[in-house]
């Protein structure tokens, strides 16, 4: 499944530009990287202390779960104060805490013999696309825009990691960094194959950061520019919902654009929408991803402290600059976790549990089901799992129990298609084949089988049409 959603992330963002690529890059990184991205200075948690048991807790997560406030502008000594008024105390001892401070999440390690020199574990995955900015543009005959995406594994000392896979030190992100020319952040034209008036009959679900207390509303990105987002920026939101509406089929009443204020935002962010949903076994509001404007402040710092010009020519002024960056980035194990928690339904007609997830996330496509244990109904089943899976349709054969046992397993872990061999099957190669969200059946030749599935996961054909 896992898998899968790294297929569609990528069909779907490395599509919004003619030049855009997924890159891969070492997960350690020396320590002037992170002094050039600011994150030794900056990347920080409030950590708050209780001195009787020695438990330590974030303390603006505390706030936020317990009192339904968010605090990620408060400084230390009003995070402690709000604590202590609200009776918000150690979830180990119950003792007040006693201080708040600053922690930093870097994870430090030592690199070399005899403990020669600290590195660290990337915190994000966007500094692999920083660093090989000047190359991959090179090579790529210095075009802009640029798209660099990686999928990977970043790390972060996460004071208190819960709810499963929503907060971990060890975690996968899937972004891509946007290469652009800051005189075009404006302009109609996002690319040579794409325009704003593209998207101009969308509307956006927003949380604006000084309009808060009248809850969400919706904006076309016209209305957007006008409240002072760049049309490049815009342009790309737009994108993002339609991902996570239209592919990851999150309904819309989960899902939101929240935007910070520059007291919460990453201190490197000129603009900052996290892309949010709501959750309900965590009761509240879980950022997945975000949509980032972070002006020229990598490549910037990166130039700074490596000494190597990151500037680019405009050949039709003339002139020299270091590109801006759009940054789309998404919590690739929040997404995973998402998809679980929204797809997952009782059903009580079939008294089972269903997992509706978008066919081409599904972890299996297609499950075979002999009728009758003989063995020309099981070689006939293994024959079709067979053809399925060398037509790259992943597919299991299940032999075991009734058809309705069967059927609700693979309704359980979101099996998108039930086949069945018959008496049919045998004497004519007539197969069954059974929509998991509908229950409705249709009959197909086994020679037609996995064109079939091909064409209902792409959804070139509706099930409900099939001859």
């Amino acid at each position: 499944m896992k898998d899968n959603l790294n297929d569609v992330w990528k069909k779907f963002f490395l599509n919004l530009g003619d030049d855009f690529y997924e890159i891969e890059g070492s997960i350690i990184m020396p320590k002037a990287v992170f002094e050039a991205s600011g994150h030794l200075d900056n990347f920080d948690d409030p950590l708050a202390e209780c001195f009787k048991c020695g438990q330590t807790e974030r303390a603006d997560k505390i706030i936020e779960e317990k009192l339904n406030r968010r605090e990620e502008a408060a400084t230390n000594e009003e995070l402690l104060i709000i604590l202590n008024e609200n009776n918000l105390n150690c979830s180990k001892c119950g003792s007040k805490f006693e201080k708040v401070t600053t922690f930093n999440m870097m994870f430090p390690i030592t690199f070399g013999p005899k403990g020669g020199q600290t590195v660290y574990l990337r915190p994000e995955t966007a500094q692999t696309p920083y660093l090989n900015f000047k190359i991959q543009y090179e090579l790529l005959r210095k075009k802009l825009p640029l798209g660099l995406a990686v999928i990977g594994k970043a790390f972060r000392n996460e004071i208190s990691p819960k709810h499963s896979l929503i907060r971990c030190r060890e975690f996968e992100q899937a972004e891509l960094q946007i290469f652009f020319n800051p005189k075009n952040i404006n302009n109609e034209k996002i690319s040579d194959t794409a325009n704003f008036s593209d998207v101009k009959d969308e509307r956006l679900i927003v949380m604006l950061q000084n309009e808060r207390d009248q809850g969400l509303k919706e904006m076309s990105p016209n209305e957007l520019v006008e409240y002072g987002l760049p049309k490049f920026y815009a342009y790309h939101m737009t994108k993002v919902q339609d991902y996570i509406l239209n592919t990851l089929k999150i309904p819309k009443e989960k899902f939101r654009f929240y935007e910070l204020n520059d007291k919460e935002k990453a201190f490197y962010n000129k603009n900052h929408f996290d892309i949010e949903v709501f959750s309900d076994e965590v009761n509240d509001w879980v950022e997945i991803g975000g949509v980032h404007y972070r002006t020229d402040h990598d490549l910037g710092g990166h130039e700074k402290v490596s000494k190597t010009k990151l500037s680019v020519l405009d050949e039709e002024t003339g002139e020299r600059f270091i590109p801006h960056v759009l940054e789309l980035s998404f919590g690739h194990w929040r997404n995973f976790y998402t998809l679980l928690e929204q797809h997952l339904h009782y059903d009580e007609k079939r008294d089972n549990n269903i997992l509706k997830l978008p066919k081409k996330l599904a972890p299996i496509k297609a499950s075979v089901f002999p009728l009758m244990n003989k063995p020309e109904f099981q070689d006939l089943a293994r024959e079709v799992k067979n053809d399925l899976t060398e037509n790259d349709i992943i597919s299991t054969l299940d032999k075991s129990g009734s058809i309705g046992k069967r059927y609700a397993r693979a309704d359980e872990i979101g099996t998108p298609y039930c086949i069945t061999i018959d008496h049919d099957s045998l004497e004519s190669g007539i197969v069954t084949i059974r929509d998991r969200d509908t229950t409705e059946q249709v009959k197909v030749h086994k020679d037609k089988l996995s064109e079939t599935i091909r064409n209902l996961i792409n959804d070139k054909v509706e099930f409900s049409k099939l001859e």
